[in-house]
């Protein structure tokens, strides 16, 4: 169904939206893939927080004009699904992804800070972890330091209270020692006092 012009001017200012606030652009040929994949597809976009469409290239020349995205207006022909991500790396993974399985889903270009992709491009840059994962990477390597500390401070403890015993043995033997060196003066005492009492030895 062709669209009037008021029609037109509302699917230009809804495309316009979107780029105004995306990152990446890929388009792709669709043609000769199922309603259904492509059903199945778009879902999996919204889930992902890309915004994918079908447009008619004019349209989507006239809402990338002036902005970074215009590098692809050469490119746009064809029957093309057009998504755009927030995420510098989302609607690459998407289209990449869903491209793996749908041989008849043909990735032609796209774009990313200004810079035109090719379809190896898109490849590239859609094996680039996402945002979440980089921060929990990154996150990681924050609190592995942290870890190990922690680690050697509970192996240090431990080895302490493991000492603890054997200083405490240490100190309950002493005693014990004193107790035994005491009664042995004890009895070398009177051994002296019997050697004083003797009579002396007869002269030669």
């Amino acid at each position: 169904m062709s669209l009037n012009l008021d029609g037109k001017k509302e699917v230009v200012a809804e495309v316009a939206a979107k780029v105004a606030k995306a990152q990446t652009m890929v388009l792709a040929e669709y043609r000769g893939t199922t309603v259904a994949n492509l059903t199945k597809l778009r879902s999996d976009a919204r889930a992902k927080g890309v915004y994918m469409r079908v447009l008619k290239n004019t349209l989507a020349r006239r809402a990338v004009a002036g902005t970074s995205f215009e590098v692809a207006q050469a490119h746009m022909v064809g029957p093309l699904l057009y998504s755009f991500s927030e995420d510098a790396v989302a609607a690459a993974k998407v289209v990449s992804d869903f491209a793996k399985t749908n041989e008849k889903f043909v990735i032609t270009v796209g774009t990313y800070n200004g810079k035109l992709l090719d379809k190896a491009g898109v490849q590239t840059l859609a094996n680039i972890p996402s945002k979440e994962v980089l921060l929990s990477q990154l996150l990681g390597l924050m609190m592995s330091p942290v870890s190990g500390l922690a680690r050697v401070i509970a192996a240090v403890s431990a080895k302490k209270s493991e000492g603890a015993p054997e200083v405490v043995a240490a100190e309950t033997a002493a005693p014990a020692v004193a107790e035994v060196a005491a009664p042995t003066a004890e009895v070398a005492a009177p051994t002296a006092e019997v050697a004083a009492g003797a009579p002396a030895a007869p002269a030669a």
